[in-house]
């Protein structure tokens, strides 16, 4: 009678041959010309159908005010306006983006004047590190457009989706209360 080894080894063989030996890496799936509308302004980017939007803002075109906290979507740092629609750019691909207007936060200040969003958050010091800032601004923008800044347990409810690890809270409601007069 076989012992369990010989049985083992005897199937592994044949998974082998019929698998073939082993070859190169699966190839990575060529890269696409696509254009993203960022901040008003047609970017033409090389991008992998796996890039995310994140990644090609700034990999790409190197707009870094979206950050990269969690890269799961749970932090809210990444996010940006798509259409007027807020999103988390960490889970959405690049390549379904094209043909949306995409704003990020540098796209909110028009010229040397700064957003209201972006001047309420100054004077009520809505920020300490900064690292949740950009997708805190951003979104806020969109509660406001949304009108969704009726009250502050309205604005909390609705600003849920982005964290700050510097428990800036109160100051981050108290910002986009005071923008949204």
């Amino acid at each position: 009678m076989p012992s369990r080894r010989t049985v083992l080894q005897a199937g592994g063989a044949t998974v082998v041959t019929a698998l073939g030996p082993p070859g190169p890496a699966a190839a990575e799936a060529p890269a696409r010309e696509i254009a993203l509308k960022v901040n008003g302004e047609v970017h033409k980017v090389a991008v992998e159908p796996r890039v995310t939007l994140l990644d090609a803002l700034r990999e790409r075109m190197n707009l870094t005010g979206a950050k990269k906290g969690c890269d799961r979507g749970e932090c809210g740092a990444c996010t940006v306006l798509a259409d007027g629609r807020r999103i988390k750019s960490c889970l959405t691909l690049a390549v379904m983006r094209e043909g949306e207007e995409i704003t990020t936060i540098e796209g909110l200040a028009s010229g040397d004047r700064l957003h209201p969003v972006q001047e309420a958050f100054i004077r009520q010091d809505a920020f300490q590190c900064g690292m949740c800032t950009p997708g805190q601004i951003m979104s806020a923008v969109a509660v406001i457009q949304e009108g969704h800044a009726g009250s502050p347990d309205e604005i909390r409810e609705w600003m849920s989706g982005n964290l700050c690890r510097c428990a800036c809270y109160p100051n981050i409601v108290a910002a986009v209360r005071d923008a949204a007069r």
